[in-house]
């Protein structure tokens, strides 16, 4: 399939998106918002893909929402002037702009984002979504809506503090300022700065195949149980981890496993079965 913001090529088990709207600095659209979970979800429910790397054009990786959404009927159709029921259609636009980064956690498979130049308001949004994040030294990420006179509203303030030092968070969130590519690594946001986007892409394609040649189920798991545990207490994850493995764990990956390892050769495994709607 063909989108309009970005591209997305799939080799040895690893989708790789890119963003393509360079000199428009990679702003998010609406048709984003729409492309972006769809495209996710589509590699998630065809199981062909085992790592999917997001990763940018041009001088910026994302500069955030583009002013379009905002503009033209924007965020509240024309016509709308009832009180309480365009509050309620604009909480629904809002859960829906959240929903596409969502996608991201809910895919089977890890997401890792690759970051150039700006990561700018819905750019930190997104990359906090992910499983892992990996920029160049120019690289620098801003909680933007603070400077526009809003709040955050598609997952910065929620999933950022499990990232990062709750301090730096609230310093980033109420001064608008920019977090560089150095102090960014020293916080936790990034696994890695890198000199230039080539090697950086290089380095996160290595860790992908690296990924990739693992058993799907295992990472799949490993993800459940990780987004778990953040999310809950210790007691309620490993009764969790207890459940799952009941379940999820059968011993044909781990025989070929074992037999990769004494016949010298790379494991082979089954994608995970693809998924399709009930209806």
């Amino acid at each position: 399939m063909t989108y309009t913001c970005f591209d997305i090529e799939l080799t040895d088990k690893i989708a790789h998106l890119r963003f393509k709207r360079p000199t428009e600095l990679n702003s998010m659209t609406r048709k984003f918002w729409v492309e972006l979970p769809a495209a996710v979800r589509a590699l998630d429910a065809a199981s062909t893909a085992r790592v999917l790397v997001i990763s940018s054009s041009g001088k910026h990786f994302t500069a955030g929402m583009d002013l379009s959404v905002f503009s033209g009927e924007g965020l509240a159709p024309v016509g709308t002037t009832e009180v309480g029921r365009l509050r309620e259609m604009l909480r629904r636009t809002v859960l829906e702009l959240q929903d596409s980064f969502n996608a991201f956690e809910q895919a089977r498979m890890p997401v890792l984002a690759a970051v150039q130049g700006g990561c700018i308001g819905g750019g930190v949004d997104m990359i906090a979504a992910c499983d892992a994040r990996y920029c160049t030294k120019d690289a620098f990420f801003c909680i933007q809506e603070t400077n526009l006179g809003m709040v955050a509203d598609c997952g910065t303030l929620q999933r950022l503090p499990k990232l990062i030092p709750a301090g730096v968070v609230r310093e980033l969130a109420f001064t608008g300022r920019r977090l560089p590519a150095a102090r960014a690594k020293e916080v936790g946001l990034v696994n890695e700065v890198f000199d230039t986007h080539e090697a950086m892409l290089g380095a996160v394609m290595d860790i992908a195949r690296e990924i990739a040649e693992h058993s799907p189920l295992a990472i799949h798991g490993t993800k459940e149980m990780l987004n778990y545990a953040r999310d809950h207490s210790v007691q309620d994850s490993l009764s969790y981890m207890a459940a799952w493995q009941t379940g999820m764990f059968q011993p044909a990956d781990m025989f070929e496993s074992f037999a990769a390892k004494s016949e010298k050769r790379k494991p082979v495994f089954e994608d995970l079965v693809p998924h399709k709607k009930f209806a």
